[in-house]
C-alpha cells in the first residue's frame, strides 16, 4: 500500500490503536495530521503535523489549519467502563455517548468538506466493539454507545456514497492497549482474556492498525457501510 499522495487525519493518536495506526501509516509515506489531548513521546517521534484537541469539546477553530483536501479520517477515542447495569449512573451513559458518538460527529462535520474534495475518493474509519453485536455482561454503557457508532457508520456511508466518501467501522474485541490495562493487569487476567477468543490470544494494536490502513487505502475502494469484526472470532464462533 502506498499513501505518498494522501493526507490523513487520526484523532486519538497518542497511544493504543491510534498510535499503532499512525506508526504504520507514517512508515507507508502518508502525510499525517494527528490530534489528541496530549502529545506522547512515541507520537512526537513520528514527526506528524500534531495539534491538541479534546474530542469531548467543540471543534471551534482546531481544524482550520488542515489542508483543503483530506483523503481519510480515523476516529480512535474510546472508553471502557465495565460495571453492573444498576450501578451505572445516567451521567456515565452520557459520557460514553459523548466521547464515542458525538465526538465522531463533531470531527466528521468539521472535516467532511475536505473529504469530499479528495480526487478518487476518501475514507472514514470509526471504531465499535464486539460487545455492540454480541451481548456481554457489564458492557451496557459502552455497547450502547458503540451500537450508535455502527448506526452512524451505515447512515453516513449511504449519505456520502455519491460523493465517493466511504465510511466503515472496525469492531475489535479485547485489545492490548492502555485503555484495557486494568483488564490485563495480571498474567491470570491476560490468560483468561486470551482463552475467551477462538484464536486463543488477545488482540494487538497492530491488528487493528493493519485493518484501518486497508480501509484507508485504494485496495478497499469498493467497501463502504461495513462493520469489520477484528475480534479473534469471539463474535461469531464458539
Amino acid at each position: 500500500m502506498n499513501f505518498n499522495d494522501k493526507h490523513l487525519l487520526i484523532v486519538g493518536a497518542s497511544s493504543g490503536i491510534g498510535l499503532a495506526t499512525a506508526t504504520l501509516l507514517s512508515g507507508l509515506g502518508a502525510h499525517l495530521h494527528t490530534a489528541s489531548r496530549h502529545l506522547s513521546p512515541e507520537l512526537a517521534a513520528l514527526n506528524t503535523n500534531h495539534f491538541a484537541y479534546d474530542a469531548t469539546q467543540p471543534v471551534g477553530t482546531a481544524f482550520d489549519h488542515l489542508p483543503e483536501t483530506l483523503h481519510g479520517v480515523v476516529y480512535c477515542p474510546g472508553s471502557i467502563k465495565l460495571r453492573p447495569f444498576e450501578r451505572i449512573p445516567a451521567e456515565d451513559f452520557q459520557a460514553d455517548f459523548d466521547l464515542n458518538v458525538l465526538g465522531a460527529v463533531r470531527v466528521l462535520q468539521a472535516t467532511m468538506r475536505r473529504l469530499k474534495k479528495a480526487e478518487g475518493g476518501a475514507s472514514v474509519v470509526l471504531f465499535s466493539t464486539v460487545a455492540a453485536d454480541t451481548g456481554m455482561s457489564f458492557h451496557a454503557s459502552i455497547a450502547t454507545a458503540k451500537a450508535a457508532v455502527e448506526g452512524l457508520t451505515r447512515a453516513l456511508a449511504a449519505e456520502y456514497a455519491a460523493s465517493n466518501v466511504r465510511v466503515n467501522c472496525i469492531a475489535p474485541s479485547l485489545t492490548n492497549t492502555p485503555l484495557a490495562a486494568a483488564l490485563l493487569s495480571t498474567p491470570e487476567k491476560a490468560e483468561a482474556g486470551a482463552k475467551r477468543h477462538p484464536l486463543q490470544r488477545i488482540g494487538q494494536p497492530e491488528d487493528l492498525a493493519y485493518t484501518a490502513s486497508f480501509l484507508l487505502s485504494n485496495h478497499s475502494s469498493f467497501v463502504t457501510g461495513q462493520v469489520l469484526a477484528v475480534d479473534g472470532g469471539m463474535g461469531k464462533l464458539k
